[in-house]
C-alpha cells in the first residue's frame, strides 16, 4: 500500500462562492488526491478544504489551492472573525498511513520552499516542521494577524520576538504582492476531530459542566479578586457545553487535538459517566466532518464483545453504534472515513 496523507488547508474567502469554488476547483483532477471537502463559513469569511492522497499528489492539490487564492484574494478588502495572517492562512499535513509526521514535515518544507521559489510569498513552518520552539504553535506565528505583517517585515512595532517575527523562507520586504496576499503557514500536525456527544437535556446545564471538565483547560476558578486555573481531565481537548434547540437536546462540543492521546471513544465514555453522575444520559454523538480509519478501529474494540476476532467492517460497524453517531443523522462510514472516502481501503 502507498503512503496516505492528508492536507487541510484554509483560505481567507467564505462569503464569495464563486471564488470559493473557483480556489476549490484549482485542487480537482490531480491523480492521486481525492478532494474530499470544502466548508465555506461567511462569519469567519474563510473555508477549510480536506484533501487526502499519496504525498506528492496532496502537496500538489496545496500548492495549487495557494496559487489560486494568490490570484483571486486580496487580503486589504478581507474582513472576518477568524484570526488569519494570509489569502491561505494555514496548510498542515497529516499522517495518515504508512507515514509518519517527520515525513509530513519534510512534505511541509518541500511545499514552503516551492511556494517561496514559484510565488514569491513569505512562508513559516510551525507544528513538527517548525525551525524554533517558539513557532511550533499556530498562534504565535499568528499574533498581530495580517494588519500586523508590514510592520514585522519592515522592523516597525509588532508583538513578536526576534524568533517568531520572520519567515522561514520567501520574501522579507513588503511589496505589492506580499501586501495582497500576506504570508502562509505550513507545517505538520496531528489530526484534529470535530467530535461532539449529545445530552438529553434542553438547557446545556449539565453539558457546560461536563464541557469545563473534560477541556484540558479545565476551569476558571473565581473568588473575590482572586482566580485559579484547575485543569481539566482529558488532554489535548477543547470543549464547551451549549443547547442544541433544533433537537431539544444538548451537547458537548469538542475538538479533539491529537486522536492518538483522546479518542472519539475516550471522550465520549469520560461524558456518559460525568453525565450519569447528575442523573442525565447521553443520547449518541456527532462527528463534524471526517475522523481518520485508526479512530473507528480503536472505539470498536472497545465496543465489539469479541473484538480479536472481529472484522474491520465489524469493527466499525460497533463504534458507529457504541458512539450512536448516527443519532441525528444517517451516519456512512464510506463518506466520513477520511481512508475510505480517499478511495484507500485497506
Amino acid at each position: 500500500m502507498t503512503a496516505l496523507v492528508e492536507c487541510v488547508p484554509n483560505f481567507s474567502e467564505g462569503r464569495d462562492l464563486d471564488i470559493v469554488d473557483k480556489i476549490v476547483n484549482s485542487a480537482r483532477g490531480i491523480e492521486g488526491c481525492s478532494l474530499l471537502s470544502a466548508e465555506p463559513d461567511s462569519d469567519y469569511n474563510r473555508t477549510v478544504v480536506t484533501l487526502a492522497g499519496e504525498p506528492t499528489a496532496v502537496s500538489e492539490a496545496a500548492f495549487q489551492i495557494i496559487q489560486s487564492a494568490m490570484e483571486h484574494i486580496d487580503m486589504r478588502e478581507h474582513t472576518g472573525e477568524h484570526p488569519r495572517l494570509g489569502a491561505v492562512d494555514v496548510c498542515p499535513f497529516i499522517p495518515l498511513r504508512d507515514s509518519s509526521y517527520a515525513e509530513c514535515a519534510d512534505l511541509a518544507k518541500a511545499l514552503g520552499q516551492r511556494v517561496a521559489s514559484e510565488l514569491k510569498l513569505p512562508v513559516y513552518y510551525y507544528g513538527e516542521a517548525a525551525t524554533h520552539p517558539d513557532r511550533t504553535v499556530l498562534s504565535n506565528l499568528r499574533r498581530g494577524e495580517y494588519e500586523g505583517l508590514e510592520a514585522r517585515l519592515t522592523g516597525g512595532d509588532n508583538p513578536h520576538t526576534e524568533t517568531t517575527m520572520l519567515p522561514d523562507t520567501g520574501p522579507t520586504e513588503w511589496n505589492e504582492l506580499v501586501s495582497k496576499f500576506g504570508a502562509v503557514v505550513i507545517g505538520s500536525r496531528p489530526i484534529l476531530v470535530a467530535y461532539n456527544v449529545n445530552i438529553d437535556e434542553a438547557d446545556a446545564k449539565v453539558a457546560k459542566i461536563c464541557g469545563t471538565i473534560v477541556r484540558s483547560s479545565g476551569r476558571l476558578i473565581k473568588s473575590g479578586d482572586k482566580r485559579m486555573r484547575v485543569s481539566g481531565m482529558l488532554d489535548k481537548v477543547q470543549g464547551m457545553g451549549l443547547p442544541l434547540e433544533t433537537h431539544g437536546i444538548s451537547q458537548v462540543s469538542m475538538n479533539l487535538q491529537d486522536v492518538s492521546i483522546t479518542d472519539m471513544h475516550d471522550a465520549y465514555e469520560c461524558i456518559r459517566t460525568l453525565a450519569a453522575d447528575h442523573g442525565v444520559d447521553v443520547c449518541g454523538s456527532e462527528l463534524v466532518g471526517l475522523a481518520p480509519l485508526s479512530s473507528f478501529l480503536n472505539a470498536g474494540r472497545w465496543y465489539h464483545d469479541t473484538p480479536e476476532s472481529a472484522t474491520e467492517s465489524e469493527l466499525v460497524a460497533a463504534a458507529v453504534e457504541g458512539l450512536g453517531l448516527d443519532s441525528l443523522s444517517p451516519f456512512v462510514p464510506d463518506e466520513r472515513i477520511i481512508e475510505y472516502a480517499a478511495g484507500a481501503m485497506s
